[in-house]
């Protein structure tokens, strides 16, 4: 059964992921179309179809910040069972049976990238020991 603490745990690490991509992703882009400030990147985030691949990612992150919430939790009382959702569809997600266009650009990215492949490893550790 997942627990607080190892969705907790699961947040550190696809937050270190989300930032590896992010970074990758910005190097690209500032790559065609020049430099960019966090405010401006952050637009582009959320709004720019070439950052679009990463919302999936960034979507999950917020599930789980959502249920780890003190007064979401207070509200809602989450169940063991909603953490192992979060956990499955995490695991989904990188591992090719989630969003395709997703996944398209985070094997890329990983094929490229040091710093994803590494914060990779680390969010498929505590998948798979929760998994076991």
């Amino acid at each position: 059964m997942v627990t607080n603490d190892d969705l907790r745990a699961l947040n550190v690490r696809l937050l270190a992921l989300h930032s590896a991509l992010l970074d990758f992703a910005r190097r690209e882009w500032e790559s065609t179309y020049g430099p960019t400030n966090p405010a401006q990147l952050l637009r582009l985030l959320i709004d720019d179809p070439y950052f679009a691949w990463l919302r999936p990612l960034s979507g999950a992150i917020a599930q789980i910040e959502e249920a780890l919430d003190p007064r979401a939790a207070a509200v809602h009382r989450r169940e063991a069972a909603d953490a192992n959702k979060l956990f499955e569809a995490v695991y989904s997600l990188i591992r090719s049976s989630g969003d395709p266009t997703f996944h398209a650009k985070y094997v890329d990215v990983l094929q490229r990238s040091p710093e994803a492949v590494m914060a990779h490893a680390d969010v498929v550790k505590i998948l798979s020991a929760r998994r076991a």
